[in-house]
Order: structure tokens, then sequence, then C-alpha cells
């Protein structure tokens, strides 16, 4: 059905009353059963006004009311300034970027026929720059290998130095004890020729086993020699 303005100014009164009675019941049951706080405000069309509010004022409510309102509002207002701040900070991005990108093309020697001769007269001076920091840094890297190589270099004949000073202590303490070795053999031959000498120091003679004199060999006068002194010699 459809709803519109009733002709007759006594039915209107009537529908009026009618309705806003059950408006307000409305209102009453919905602040109750929900728990919500309602505010209703109706005017007639004398102008006269119907109204009705929970257990809180209607100032209170309308006050509430008008906090959000204007929370929204800003809250709405705020949306829309990020928004264009948004856009305008994307379209600095992209000039920034595709300036860099037009630059770099330049670098490598791309799409130069669009810059002025003050402009290529920079851009030489700027590569010129570039390969001088290049240069210096390469300089740097340069003497910090040959640094690190000398340290090397220092290190290994350290080690090498360390290590041939340990071969001529082994080689001077085996050569000790192969004399020392050699001196002991040497003092058990010695002792071996005290315990058994059969000599004439006279005439270096030596008795046979049927007890008859024969003369000296010339090992047994090399041993007599060693054995004495000599001033008995």
């Amino acid at each position: 059905v459809q709803l519109k303005r009733m002709e007759n100014k006594i039915n209107r009164q009537v529908t009026f009353s009618k309705r806003r009675n059950g408006l307000l019941k409305k209102a009453h049951e919905i602040s109750v059963l929900c728990d919500a706080e309602v505010a209703l405000i109706v005017f007639s069309a004398k102008g006269k006004l119907y109204e009705y509010s929970t257990d809180s004022s209607m100032e209170k409510i309308l006050e509430r009311y008008e906090r959000y309102c204007f929370a929204e509002k800003s809250s709405t207002m705020s949306d829309i300034d990020s928004q264009e701040d948004w856009s305008l900070e994307y379209h600095k991005l992209k000039a920034k970027v595709e300036s860099l990108n037009n630059r770099q093309r330049h670098l490598m020697g791309e799409q130069l026929e669009s810059l002025s001769l003050r402009e290529i007269g920079q851009l030489e001076q700027q590569l010129e720059n570039s390969l001088k920091t290049v240069r210096t840094r390469k300089s740097q890297e340069l003497l910090s290998s040959i640094s690190e190589l000398q340290d090397k270099e220092k290190t290994l004949r350290d080690e090498n130095k360390a290590l041939e000073n340990e071969l001529m202590k082994r080689a001077r303490a085996k050569a000790i004890l192969e004399q020392q070795a050699r001196w002991k053999h040497h003092n058990h031959k010695q002792q071996d020729n005290l315990h058994n000498p059969n000599i004439n120091i006279g005439n270096y003679q030596t008795r046979n086993n049927e007890g008859g004199v024969e003369p000296a060999t010339d090992v047994q006068v090399r041993v007599v020699r060693n054995l004495l002194p000599h001033w008995m010699l």
C-alpha cells in the first residue's frame, strides 16, 4: 500500500494521535527490553512537542549524540585528509622513482639525446668524480691486501725459524747422545782391558799356555800404550 498524506484534516489528527501513542509505546518497550538508551522527539503539524527518553535525561542523550556525530565527522574528514596525503605522497614517490631511473640510464650512457650541453657536462663531471672514488677505493683495497700478505709472510718466516731451531735442538741432542754412547762404549772397553791384562812392561811379552814367553803382538802393544801413562812409555 502506498503511503501518502491524508487530505482530511480530522483524519490526520486522529491518525497522528494513535500513531504517536504507539510510537511512544514502542520506544519504551525497546528501552526496557533491550536496555537501550532511547530518545524520541515528535513535533505535530501545529508545532507541539512530544518526547520520550529513557531513565537518562533527554539533554544527556542529546549531548552524547552530538559528541558521536562530531567524532564521526572528524574521523571522516581525517580519512579524507589521509587519503589526499597518501595520494600526494604517491605521486611524489612516483616522480622520484622516474627521476632516479632516468639518472641511472644516463649514467649507463643511454638516452642522452634529451640532455642539454650543460647537463652532459654535469654528467661527465659526476662520472669523473665517481671514477676517482672507485680508484681510491681500489688503492685502499690493494694496500690492505699487501699488508695482509706481508703479515702472513712474517708469520711464515717466524714459524720456519721456530722449526729450524727445533731441528737444531734435536740434532744437538742426538749428537750428544751419540757422543755419550761412544764414551760409554770406550769406557767399557778400557775396563775390560784393565781386568784382563797379561803384559810384561819391560819386554811387552806374554805367556803361552805352556808357560813359555811369547813376544807381544802389535795389538797388545797398542792396548798397553793406551792403558799406561805417557811417562811410563
